[in-house]
Formats: structure tokens, C-alpha cells, sequence
């Protein structure tokens, strides 16, 4: 088994967190603390041929359409507001070009750019997800393998919303990143913050660490150390401030608790209040440019 760090390759580490896969399979696995980079990273990794199966379950949110519920309906509001909010984000301030969005998920953000003029290509694993992307927008949908055939400052915009923390190839990911986006383009990467008073709170059953489909786990101080090595600088953060609402409620279903929707309302509350003062938000939006 490989227990090296996925961005700088020591093997010096030490355990953060034992803790389970508290969504799907009840698997034991562990979070290590890189101690060169301060990265933490997920023990044991899934082989990438079995990774797959971590993300098969009617629950699985990100690629469902149409589905019936008190929960979904209320995922679905709020994924339209977090719309505005990611393209707000992503293009403010810019004038329409070209966007590339990895993880593009069944085409929300893509068909949200197409709308305001933007081109758009996609990448994204999942065939089914692939598969309604390709009918809802006009972007291109690549494989990730497909990024290395992109032609070099291709793009004025990258987004990654909530992917890079499952990405296997970290280091590779980057610098495919640092290799497409245009000279004062903007990259945009939004991720989990373990530091955030969720985060803490809930320690090892908080939902957001989500192994092993979270394969990567990062602070604002380690991903800005991670893209700064490949000439990408932090410009800006921000928060997308209703997922702490959400991995609350996830992280009290774990607990067992009675009223999760309510205790969870409760704690995501409370953990946006802290971050107004801390900036430790629950969900980072990280906004990068090439220097």
C-alpha cells in the first residue's frame, strides 16, 4: 500500500482521525496529516477501479434529477441560489470568454454560464451525469485523461466545485490547471474547510470528510501554499454558505440524533455565525490567478 502524500510524495505523516464510511459501506479508514505539506489524505485509497462503488446509493445527491421529497426539494432551492452565487464568483468582472468546469456534475453551472454567453466545456466521470449534461447544454464533455489534449491558455475561467477533494492525481490535477488557464485568468476551487466550527464540532462524524470519496482534505493555508508552487496566486476567498446548513444535517443523521433537519439547521447556524468573525467557513470558495 502506498502511504505517501498525494502532492509531495513524503512519507512522514502521522494520523489525524480514524473514523468510517458513514454513508454507504460502514468501511474503517483513517485521515493521515502530511507533515512536510500539512496535507491531509485519506488511508487506505480505493483502487481507482473500485472507487466507482463508494458513490452508488439512491442518496447520492449531486447527480439526481426529479427526485420526490421534503430533503431534495429543499437541496433543489438552494442549489439555485448557489448558482448565482458560483457564476457570480466565477465571471464577475470579466468579459465572456471561455470556461472550462471540472466535475461539471449534470450541467448546472455550464448551462448557467451558457445562458450569459459563455463557451463551456465540461469533464465528468459519470456517464449518467454525463449524460443529461450533454442534453442540457452545448458544451463539450470530455474525460478528465482528455484535459492533457486541451491546448495550453485555453481558458479565461476554471472552476472545480467540490471536486478537487476527490481527485486521485493530485499533482497532476494542479498542473493541469496551471497549464490551461490563461495568463490573469481566474481558477476557481471550492472545498470542504475541516477547520470550520462543523468541522471541529463534529470531529469524525462529520459528513464533509465523506471517505473514502473524499480523497483529499485542505485548510486556505495548505491550498495556497499547493497552487502558490505552481505560480497560481490566492486573490480572494469566499464561502458558499448554505453547505454548512447541509453537512450539518448530514453529520446529526450519522450521530443518530432525533430531529437531524432541526439540530442541523441549529448547528450550521451557528457555524456561519463563527465564520463571520473567523473566516473558517464551512464550504471555501478559493479564487486563484496565474501569476
Amino acid at each position: 500500500m502506498n502511504n505517501k502524500c498525494p502532492w509531495c510524495g513524503s512519507d512522514k505523516a502521522q494520523i489525524n482521525l480514524w473514523l468510517k464510511d458513514e454513508f454507504l459501506t460502514k468501511e474503517d479508514f483513517h485521515i493521515c496529516e502530511c507533515l512536510n505539506c500539512g496535507l491531509l489524505y485519506t488511508m487506505p485509497r480505493p483502487n481507482r477501479d473500485k472507487i466507482g462503488e463508494y458513490y452508488k446509493s439512491e442518496e447520492y445527491y449531486s447527480h439526481q434529477e426529479n427526485k420526490k421529497g421534503f430533503i431534495p426539494k429543499i437541496y433543489e432551492k438552494v442549489k439555485r441560489n448557489n448558482l448565482k452565487h458560483k457564476y457570480s464568483l466565477a465571471t464577475n468582472g470579466l468579459s465572456v470568454g471561455k470556461i472550462l468546469d471540472i466535475g461539471c456534475g449534470v450541467g448546472d453551472f455550464l448551462h448557467t454560464a451558457e445562458t450569459h454567453g459563455w463557451q463551456c466545456v465540461g469533464v465528468e466521470p459519470s456517464k449518467d451525469a454525463k449524460s443529461i449534461a450533454r442534453q442540457r447544454t452545448k458544451a463539450e464533455i470530455i474525460e478528465s485523461e482528455q484535459l492533457e489534449s486541451l491546448p495550453a491558455a485555453s481558458f479565461d475561467v476554471i472552476t472545480m466545485w467540490h471536486v478537487l477533494e476527490h481527485v486521485d492525481n493530485l499533482r497532476w490535477q494542479v498542473e493541469q490547471l496551471q497549464r490551461l488557464i490563461k495568463p490573469n485568468g481566474r481558477i476557481i476551487i471550492a472545498l470542504p474547510n475541516y477547520k470550520s466550527y462543523d468541522g471541529q464540532y463534529y470531529k469524525e462524524l462529520w459528513a464533509a470528510y465523506d471517505v473514502p470519496r473524499h480523497l483529499n482534505h485542505f485548510n486556505k493555508i495548505v491550498i495556497a501554499k499547493i497552487f502558490n508552487t505552481k505560480g497560481l496566486k490566492l486573490i480572494k476567498t469566499d464561502k458558499l454558505k448554505w453547505d454548512a446548513y447541509y453537512i450539518s444535517f448530514m453529520s446529526e443523521q450519522y450521530k443518530l440524533h432525533k430531529l437531524p433537519l432541526i439540530r442541523g439547521a441549529y448547528r450550521g447556524w451557528i457555524s456561519n455565525c463563527k465564520a463571520r468573525r473567523s473566516g473558517e467557513w464551512s464550504s471555501m470558495v478559493y479564487i486563484f490567478e496565474k501569476k
